[in-house]
């Protein structure tokens, strides 16, 4: 058995966590019981909307015991939900999809939670915000 942690990142619906694909076997590789992790993922995103797309990071000890981080909801989910889309629809250079400055604004408020980002200047993350509407086909105007 190797004695180095190991790190499993998935994207799971806000309190919908259950022990089948992709959560089941991504766990079960590791030879961690995925239902303990589904009953504290979903008992911790509960104050979520059901379903919302939740990455999480999983590191697993050696021992198999688990601990994990939850993160914000992807950048380009949130701006979907903004936009009122279902997918996105890159390529399109005159984009009927608009948001404005201020959704950005609001988006990067919410990304910067994040642990990662919480050190990082609100306009970097703006950028990024706006870097990542682009790349799903949404037009951002002042």
């Amino acid at each position: 058995m190797s004695s180095k942690n190991s790190l499993i990142k998935l994207i799971v619906g806000a309190g919908q966590a259950a022990p089948t694909p992709p959560v089941g076997p991504a766990l079960g590789s590791k030879g961690v019981k995925a239902i303990d992790f589904c009953k504290e993922f979903n008992a911790r995103t509960a104050h979520f909307q059901p379903g919302i797309p939740i990455p999480v990071k999983v590191t697993v000890k050696p021992d198999r015991s688990f601990t994990f981080d939850i993160k914000t909801p992807t950048t380009a989910w949130l701006l979907m939900q903004a936009a009122g889309i279902e997918k996105g629809q890159p390529g399109l250079k005159k984009s009927p999809i608009k948001l404005s400055l201020k959704h950005v604004y609001e988006i990067a408020k919410i990304k910067q939670k994040d642990e990662q980002l919480k050190d990082v200047p609100l306009q970097y993350i703006c950028k990024s915000v706006v870097e990542t509407a682009k790349s799903i086909g949404v037009h951002i105007v002042p």
